[in-house]
């Protein structure tokens, strides 16, 4: 049985910080760019369906609001995302005991 996480003890915004600092430090793009394809469907779930009808007609403010995507419920309705990457990572609560993948 593995150690627990304490993932779920964060809070959105931290996840996210913490998903975002792993996935710049390590280059991961295909993360960044997931993140950009869940982008409007969060802020479609969290009541900005503004939001997420100009982001998905306007690159540039869809980077723009991926970077600031760990705020409020945006970044509540993007939990699940940012747990599991953090979670297939090995990230712990701390951010500190990342796992080598074999």
């Amino acid at each position: 049985m593995s150690q627990p996480d304490n993932l779920d003890l964060l809070s959105s915004r931290e996840l996210h910080d913490l998903a975002v600092r792993r996935a710049l430090r390590h280059l991961d793009v295909k993360f960044l760019w997931d993140l950009l394809r869940e982008l409007p469907a969060g802020e479609a779930a969290a009541g900005r369906t503004d939001l997420a009808t100009a982001d998905a007609l306007h690159l540039s403010t869809l980077i723009s609001d991926a970077i600031d995507s760990g705020a409020g419920e945006i970044a509540d309705s993007l939990r699940p995302f940012y747990l599991s990457y953090l979670r297939e990572h090995g990230v712990s609560e701390h951010g500190a005991s990342e796992q080598v993948r074999e």
